[in-house]
């Protein structure tokens, strides 16, 4: 995933968002102060409090700061989210939606070997949100599938799996149904797939792919599919292995990257001190091995790992009774 060189700086764009997204991206930051970095945040404004302020909930002004970043870390947006995210998605044409799926020590998982990637188109699909007016009889939607957008996605897939010691590539869609759009998506996964002959391939359904991630999630290595059922599967994913709190995502384009938790804003909790922050922090160390920063990234992550496989300071989605600042804390100790 890592496509800039390492640097002596980076220039950050920092989107806290709504809710706990101010929680977990300060908390974020505060673990990334402690490391050898030389980080220039420059904080951007989104998502429902800054509609309510601005009268927009994304202004040209924060578009421009992601344009002219390394990357950017983005907390949560609330009600929003669609007009915040999948803008910036489509504006930086981030055509690639990264969701790892791993199980970690003393969390809710429900087995302890899962690790694999569900790797995202991120342009169209039934995602273009390009829905008719209502008829008489409901309403309509298009779903958009491409050629170009579909091989782009895949290559990248096959190139991820290649470059991080994956074995396997398993492309997921629902040809026998959409056997135009999806029968498309079938027919260029296994055109790429001549282009890396030391890599497997497979192809299920999506329905069936569903099944699977519960019955034996141990196969996947990495997974390809279109934006809706990328969507969807990651969220399955999530509940294999404990829970929103700790699947981080990425957005990845030709010339942006935008790191973000898989989770919302989470109003009911937001203010209270309680939020899990660790899927922001996976963010955040996807982000460090996008600019090249391994070994910081490693320090992070196994920093991290020592708070999971220790179990004393916990946040309450996984069984403790810490507050953010705390397992905050506890993990720069581990720095």
């Amino acid at each position: 995933m890592n496509t800039l060189k390492t640097k002596n700086n980076y220039k950050i764009a920092i989107i806290p968002g709504d809710g706990i997204g101010r929680e977990v991206m300060q908390a974020t930051l505060d673990v990334l102060n402690t490391l050898d970095l030389n980080f220039e945040y420059v904080y951007g404004d989104a998502g429902d409090e800054c509609l309510e302020k601005t009268g927009t909930a994304l202004p040209q002004e924060t578009l421009n700061i992601i344009k002219s970043s390394d990357a950017c870390l983005f907390g949560a947006a609330g009600e929003t989210a669609a007009d915040v995210i999948v803008k910036i998605r489509q504006e930086m044409k981030m055509f690639a939606n990264l969701r790892p799926v791993k199980a970690y020590p003393n969390t809710n998982s429900l087995y302890d070997n899962i690790d694999f990637m569900i790797v995202r188109e991120n342009t169209e699909g039934m995602y273009i949100a390009d829905e008719e007016s209502y008829t008489d009889d409901g309403a309509i939607a298009r779903r958009i599938i491409t050629r170009n957008a579909e091989k782009r996605i895949i290559d990248y897939a096959f190139k991820y799996a290649k470059e991080n010691n994956k074995t396997k590539v398993t492309g997921v869609h629902k040809a026998n149904v959409l056997k135009k759009t999806d029968g498309l998506f079938r027919e260029i996964f296994y055109e790429v797939a001549n282009d890396y002959p030391d890599i497997a391939t497979e192809d299920f359904y999506v329905d069936a792919t569903a099944m699977y991630l519960i019955t034996q999630p141990e196969n996947f290595e990495v997974i390809v599919t279109t934006n809706l059922f990328g969507d969807i599967l990651s969220d399955e994913g999530a509940g294999l292995v404990g829970g929103l709190g700790l699947i981080p995502s990425a957005n990845i384009g030709e010339d942006a990257a935008l790191f973000e938790p898989v989770h919302g804003s989470a109003p009911d909790i937001a203010g209270k001190g309680i939020a899990n922050p660790i899927a922001m922090m996976l963010s955040a160390i996807m982000m460090l091995r996008y600019l090249g920063e391994n070994q910081n990234a490693d320090k992070f992550e196994n920093a991290i790992l020592k708070v999971l496989t220790d179990a004393n300071i916990l946040t309450s989605d996984l069984g403790g009774s810490a507050t953010t600042s705390e397992l905050t804390n506890e993990i720069i100790n581990n720095l």
